[in-house]
């Protein structure tokens, strides 16, 4: 996963081109670090990629409740036709806020805690770094 964008209390991070068993946790725990640290309002940016499985859905899952404990909101921006037929067929286009670009997603004013943006999936910036992953904690995803 790469962070393209942090600025106050917002960040961008773009996941990898698969996220699957082998690396949902590590993404997660990437993410994670990033909401423990100032993240309020956070963009995962999926246009780059090309399969993402249960894992990664769960994944996507506990940061939502992650990020809203600490009076955040997730925002998943840039799935693709299929993806977005997906994460509505799991329900989970009820749970997250849907963008179709990170700019767009980016730029939408923080809801109050505990509210939900609507779909906004049919309607970057140079990388500054690679996030840290955090240690293995209750409640974490590493």
């Amino acid at each position: 996963m790469t962070v393209t964008l942090q600025d106050g209390d917002l960040s961008v991070a773009v996941l990898p081109e698969e996220v699957d068993y082998d690396n949902a946790r590590l993404v997660g725990a990437q993410c994670e670090f990033l909401v423990r640290h100032g993240c309020r309002t956070l963009v995962v940016d999926a246009s780059r990629a090309k399969h993402l499985d249960s894992s990664a859905v769960s994944m996507l899952v506990l940061l939502h409740r992650i990020i809203e404990e600490h009076g955040g909101c997730l925002r998943i921006a840039g799935l693709d036709a299929y993806y977005r037929s997906v994460f509505r067929i799991l329900g989970v286009d009820k749970v997250f806020s849907l963008f179709p670009t990170a700019q767009a997603a980016a730029m939408e004013p923080s809801p109050a805690a505990g509210t939900r943006t609507r779909d906004r999936s049919h309607d970057a910036v140079p990388i500054l770094g690679q996030a840290h992953a955090v240690l293995a904690e209750d409640n974490t995803l590493a």
